[in-house]
C-alpha cells in the first residue's frame, strides 16, 4: 500500500499526556475501564479498544469514527452502555486522525482504506462483522465492503462522508472554519454546539461537551494534519456495495444535509435496506441515545 501522506502531532510526548488524562476523565465520567490493543497494519500502529474482545460467542461490530474525531466520542456518556451489554465491540483508531494511531494516510479516492480495515479485521480474529461508521468513518466502511464483502454482514452508516461532499452553506461553513481560522475554546464551543449538534434536542452533557472541547482543541493546535477529506463516491461504487446498508440521518446535518443524503443513497446503493432520519439531530449523530438504539435493533434482527 502506498502511504499518501502522513499526518503528525508538533511533540510526541504531549500526544501521549494528552490522551492518557483525556482518555482517564472519560472514563471517570462513565465509570469504566479502557484497555486498548495495538497491530500492526500497512499504514502502521493502528490501536483498537475492544469490548467483551473475546467473547466470540457474541455477535461483533466494528466501528470507525468521523474526520478529526475520535472513536471514544461513540460512547460520551456512556452511549454505549447497552450494546455493550450484547455484542462484541470493537473501536478503531483511524490511521491519520488525532488519536493514538500513527499518522500515515493513503490516497483518499483508492480503495486503499478499505484495505487497511480489512487488515484490522483479519488481525483481530474476525471472521465476518457487522460495521458501522460515522461521517468520514462511513467512507471507510462503504470501501471496506467493496475490497471485503465476505467478511461484513450489515453495513451502517451514519450521515456518511460518502454520498455527497461537504456543504457550501454559509451556515456550515462559518461553524466549520470557525475554529480552524481562530482555535479558541469558545469558538470550538460553538463549532460543536450549532455545527455539529442541535442545541436544545441533541446535546451531550455539560462534562461530555467539555471534554469534545479539550479534545478539538488540542487537536486543530497540535496536530499538523495532512489527511484527505471525505468525498462523494461514485455512481458505480454505491450501486457495487452487495451487503445490506442502513442509512442513519440527522435531520438538522449541516455538513452532509440529509434529504440530500437520502436522495442519492435511494438512487444509488442497491442494497439499502433501510433508511431512518432522526429530528432535531445534528452531524454528531454517533453521540444520539435514539440513534444507539436503532443500531442495537438493527444488529438484533
Amino acid at each position: 500500500m502506498k502511504i499518501h501522506a502522513t499526518s503528525y502531532f508538533k511533540d510526541l510526548q504531549k500526544r501521549n499526556d494528552f490522551f492518557r488524562d483525556w482518555i482517564q476523565k472519560i472514563e471517570r465520567l462513565n465509570g469504566v475501564t479502557y484497555k486498548s490493543t495495538e497491530i500492526e497494519t500497512s499504514l502502521g500502529k493502528t490501536i483498537v479498544w475492544p469490548f467483551n474482545g473475546e467473547r466470540t460467542d457474541l455477535k461483533t461490530l466494528v466501528i470507525f469514527p468521523g474526520f478529526r474525531t475520535s472513536c471514544f466520542f461513540w460512547d460520551l456518556d456512556n452511549g454505549l452502555a447497552s450494546l455493550k451489554k450484547k455484542f462484541r465491540i470493537f473501536l478503531i483508531d483511524t490511521n491519520g486522525q488525532p488519536n493514538c494511531s500513527d499518522g500515515n494516510t493513503p490516497a483518499i479516492r483508492s480503495n486503499d482504506y478499505g484495505i487497511w480495515a480489512k487488515e484490522v479485521i483479519d488481525k483481530l480474529g474476525i471472521e465476518k462483522t457487522s460495521i458501522a461508521g460515522a461521517s468520514f468513518g462511513g467512507l471507510v466502511c462503504a470501501k471496506l465492503a467493496l475490497v471485503a464483502p465476505e467478511k461484513i454482514e450489515k453495513i451502517i452508516l451514519m450521515n456518511p462522508g460518502c454520498l455527497q461532499t461537504f456543504s457550501f452553506s454559509w451556515k456550515n461553513m462559518y461553524y466549520n472554519f470557525l475554529p480552524l481560522i481562530s482555535p479558541t475554546k469558545n469558538n470550538i464551543r460553538t463549532f460543536l454546539i450549532y455545527g455539529v449538534f442541535y442545541p436544545g434536542h441533541h446535546m451531550p452533557s455539560a462534562k461530555a461537551l467539555e471534554t469534545l472541547i479539550d479534545y478539538e482543541h488540542f487537536a486543530i493546535t497540535q496536530q499538523v494534519d495532512k489527511a484527505q477529506k471525505p468525498y462523494a463516491m461514485s455512481k458505480s461504487d454505491l450501486e457495487s456495495i452487495p451487503s445490506d446498508v442502513y442509512l442513519l440521518l440527522g435531520e438538522k446535518d449541516l455538513l452532509f444535509p440529509s434529504k440530500k443524503s437520502e436522495q442519492i443513497a435511494r438512487a444509488h446503493i442497491r442494497s439499502l435496506r433501510e433508511v431512518r432520519v432522526l429530528k432535531n439531530t445534528g452531524h454528531g449523530i454517533e453521540t444520539s441515545k435514539e440513534a444507539m438504539a436503532i443500531v442495537e435493533n438493527i444488529l438484533s434482527r
